[in-house]
């Protein structure tokens, strides 16, 4: 269950990945000939995201720390980022902030609440953890198609 931050809309992850769970294989996102960075200091989490989204046809990079974060940032054809806020090596407001002045969108997805995510990486929405994966998927391509 996490907390789910739209711009200004708000709602709980739970009742999100509810609704994505109760509609079951009718909605399927696809992310083919997306590019998509995962930043994550966590193996198992970004092994477990990576895998859904190149299931779904997206080319993903993963970086494990903030400084692979900021050359994978710079790529070309980047189509979205998801970020665990806090890393071992600092937070990632600078990748956020890159990410916004190159006009890619973002997902905070982090155990840390709203009060303490700052900067430019409240641009984008936050999905605390544990999260169901449909709302992770859900939110990113609701970004995607927004663009």
């Amino acid at each position: 269950m996490g907390y789910l931050r739209l711009g200004s809309i708000s709602c709980f992850a739970s009742g999100a990945s509810r609704f994505a769970a109760q509609l079951g294989p009718m909605i399927r996102p696809t992310f083919s000939g997306r590019s998509i960075l995962i930043v994550e200091d966590e193996v198992l989490i970004a092994m477990d995201i990576a895998a859904e989204f190149e299931k779904r046809g997206a080319r993903v990079e993963v970086a494990s720390s903030l400084r692979q974060a900021l050359e994978l940032v710079e790529a070309d054809g980047l189509s979205a980022a998801i970020l665990d806020h806090g890393l071992r090596d600092g937070d990632s407001s600078v990748v956020c902030a890159r990410l916004q002045e190159r006009g890619i969108p973002f997902v905070i997805h982090s155990g840390y609440r709203e009060v303490d995510v700052e900067g430019a990486c409240l641009n984008g929405p936050l999905i605390e953890k544990p999260a169901r994966m449909e709302v992770l998927l859900a939110t990113v391509e609701g970004l995607l198609k927004s663009r």
